[in-house]
């Protein structure tokens, strides 16, 4: 009981000071106008004197009080004043301008030593009668690399900036040694963003960009396992304190019936996707969401991440998803799958 009572007794003695220079403080911001007002009078000089009274008045004048909109654009802006995450990410304020060619997080960047999913897909081959089992673990690791550059700063009259990126991410069967522990699938999507600084209401929310991106997504595979698809889309970005919301619909560039790998892909992988995040501390949440938008034959996925932190900027990472297309190789497959790991950078 006595370490509890000194503790307390501690904390009674901060309140005990704080109140008391507090009290002192208002007693100054009292008595200094009053000093103030004595000088200005005791000054000779018409012009100085007036012009002593004028700067005290202006000091004692109260803070004008916003105008709806100001109170919306600073509900709008995170509490502690910093660079939002989506500026940051896009660097769309002058603050946040670090010039071209530095190399940053585009997606997520993270290592999942352990990752299960309830249903591997072990027939993905594709155009044959024959489809041996490949095997699988249910268990597998699976790594992403995801970096972005800006390539030129300032188009259409510093209204918009170039961007490149790059993801690649593999899934490893680690653990498998009937198959070598080989990487079963990796998929490698580059791109070209063309980012244009936006600045409205719309909800609530502040609408901070228009993206308009061409992908280019494959995986280098063979013929029969070879996946590839190209799209061109555009985002929207909008936030609220440390709430970022991404709406993103895509429209494939076709392919000769020859040359397409996967003809039904936009029947499984959707139309576009939507991704919420948020911040908390040092916890960020999200959820991506995709969907073809087709009622008779409704298909999708879900994805929902957690990352936390650890030890400086390692990251505890919890990924959990649910539904069709968690790689190319799995675009019509559906698996729900769980991932436990860390993350070296996030995106927000």
């Amino acid at each position: 009981m006595k370490p509890i009572k000194c503790r307390f007794g501690s904390t009674a003695a901060i309140f005990i000071w704080g109140g008391l220079f507090g009290a002192v403080q208002g007693y100054s911001a009292q008595a200094s106008p009053l000093a103030d007002l004595e000088t200005c009078a005791a000054i000779k000089q018409d012009a100085r004197r007036l012009a002593c009274f004028d700067h005290l008045t202006n000091q004692l004048k109260p803070p004008s009080q916003p105008t709806p909109q100001e109170t919306a654009l600073q509900q709008a802006v995170p509490e502690t004043g910093a660079i939002s995450a989506l500026s940051r990410h896009w660097e769309l304020d002058d603050a946040a301008k670090q010039g071209t060619f530095l190399l940053k997080s585009h997606g997520t960047n993270y290592v999942l030593p352990v990752k299960y999913s309830d249903s591997p897909n072990n027939t993905p081959l594709r155009g044959s009668l024959l489809q041996p089992d490949q095997g699988l673990d249910s268990v597998e690791a699976e790594l992403q690399l995801s970096f972005k550059v800006k390539a030129i700063e300032g188009v259409f009259s510093d209204r918009a900036d170039l961007w490149m990126g790059f993801t690649g991410t593999s899934y490893w069967q680690a653990y498998n040694s009937s198959i070598s522990a080989s990487f079963r699938e990796t998929n490698y999507e580059p791109e070209a963003m063309l980012v244009f600084r936006t600045d409205y209401s719309l909800a609530g929310l502040r609408g901070r960009f228009i993206n308009l991106g061409l992908v280019h997504q494959s995986n280098g595979r063979p013929e029969g396992l070879s996946r590839s698809w190209n799209r061109i889309y555009a985002q929207w970005g909008f936030e609220r304190g440390n709430f970022a919301l991404l709406v993103r619909p895509w429209y494939r560039i076709p392919e000769s019936a020859a040359d397409d790998d996967n003809p039904d892909i936009e029947d499984y992988m959707g139309n576009g996707d939507l991704l919420a995040a948020y911040k908390n501390g040092g916890h960020t949440y999200s959820i991506l969401l995709r969907n073809n938008l087709e009622g008779s034959s409704n298909r999708g996925a879900v994805q929902v991440d957690w990352s936390f932190p650890i030890n400086g900027r390692l990251r505890g990472y919890v990924q959990y998803f649910n539904g069709y297309g968690e790689s190319l190789i799995d675009y019509n497959h559906s698996q729900q799958s769980l991932g436990v790991g860390v993350s070296l950078m996030d995106w927000m």
